[in-house]
């Protein structure tokens, strides 16, 4: 038997700083300063990222920061 194109989806669990599970279309903030790899901006604290996007890193999200796509470490947000 042959198959092509068949994955396996495996759910991960993505969790926040606090622990919470984070999922698709969340609104979560930042919780300390961040600064931009790669640009002179930084990310303040309580910015809010609004309709998240998991990744396939457990660890990273990807997000909407001041009108610019980014990802960004789960460690630094919380669900708002």
């Amino acid at each position: 038997m042959v198959t092509f194109g068949i994955k396996k989806q495996i759910k991960m669990e993505v969790r926040d700083s606090n622990g919470t599970i984070l999922s698709e279309g969340d609104t979560v903030s930042v919780i300390k300063d961040l600064k931009v790899k790669g640009s002179s901006s930084v990310i303040k604290r309580g910015a809010v990222v609004k309709n998240i996007r998991l990744t396939d890193n457990a660890d990273e999200v990807e997000g909407r920061v001041s009108k610019i796509q980014m990802v960004l470490r789960t460690e630094f947000l919380k669900k708002a």
